[in-house]
């Protein structure tokens, strides 16, 4: 048996030795790729505009040409590309996004990402998002759904930073297996790791592993069995108690789903077995909780209409 091994968070790509390459197949393959994109606040014609004015990559990841649907002074569209579709044994991507004092900007993904079954080797792959949001920023990260095949291994962390004021919607939506063509989540190991600081302080830190052959997996005290989870975080209301009030009015009420907060930031969590009814909920909840963060009205990326 493999013992599962996270890729390192740390490594830079683009400074692997020779041997760190995608191209091998044994216990020491990896497949490097990463992004950094930076956004700030510009006057132009005496209107704040929000640019992403820094962009560097390495490997297989991109993004389009940042998108104005909400006009020129509203929020900017960012959709982060991985042309392969799907993480593999020896994959690591690392995402960084800084948004600068006064910008606002949405990133998300063309597509539900896959995480497929590991090689011979048992080698993870790694996903290591880290994103800052400064002083009066305003960040909504919202990938489409992670999609994990039986057998997967890996290791997902999401790492966000705010200082002052700054505010942050975004979610994590989870599915285990393929139910359609009865391949359920039966092998393999996958965590998530979630950190979330203001000014260096922490305000919910969260590691979830998921191992189907731990009782946890099974037991009503832990997943119970479960194949989808979401969880929906925002940080910066001004009011939590009427937020929460209003999601419990405006969403469907259900056993599947609850809210609360704590430190200022508020939970929503899903735990069931319909992909589609996870993205419903968290979707729904953003469009309630968008115009209470930033004041402006949700508008729905073209991309998942798509």
């Amino acid at each position: 048996m493999t013992i599962f091994t996270p890729l390192a968070a740390n490594v830079t790509p683009g400074r692997e030795s020779a041997n760190d390459s995608g191209h091998r197949f044994d216990t020491g393959r990896r497949w490097a790729a990463s992004i950094e994109l930076d956004f700030e606040s510009r006057r132009e014609q005496l209107q704040p505009v929000t640019r992403l004015t820094r962009r560097r990559h390495y490997g297989p990841l991109r993004v389009q040409k940042p998108f104005y649907p909400e006009g020129k002074t509203g929020c900017c569209h960012v959709y982060l590309l991985h042309p392969p579709g799907g993480l593999v044994s020896g994959d690591a991507l690392h995402i960084q996004a800084n948004i600068k004092t006064g910008a606002h900007a949405l990133l998300t993904t063309p597509a539900a990402a896959k995480l497929y079954k590991a090689d011979s080797h048992g080698v993870a792959w790694g996903q290591h998002t880290h994103l800052t949001v400064e002083d009066n920023a305003t960040l909504e990260w919202l990938p489409q759904e992670t999609l994990a095949f039986d057998g997967s291994r890996g290791e997902q962390t999401t790492t966000i930073d705010l200082s002052g004021n700054a505010r942050c919607i975004g979610w994590e939506i989870l599915a285990l297996g393929r139910p359609v063509g009865d391949l359920p989540f039966v092998s393999g190991h996958l965590e998530q790791r979630f950190r979330l600081t203001r000014d260096g302080r922490p305000l919910w830190i969260e590691r979830q592993p998921m191992d189907p052959k731990h009782p946890r997996f099974k037991g009503h005290w832990g997943q119970g069995g479960s194949t989808v989870q979401g969880t929906l975080w925002v940080v910066g209301l001004e009011d939590e108690s009427e937020a929460i009030e209003a999601l419990r009015e405006q969403i469907t009420p259900s056993r599947r789903w609850a809210v609360t907060r704590r430190r200022g930031v508020l939970l929503l969590r899903y735990l069931g077995n319909e992909r589609n009814e996870a993205w419903a909920i968290c979707q729904q909840a953003w469009e309630i909780l968008r115009p209470k963060l930033t004041g402006r009205e949700a508008h729905i990326p073209r991309i998942w209409m798509t």
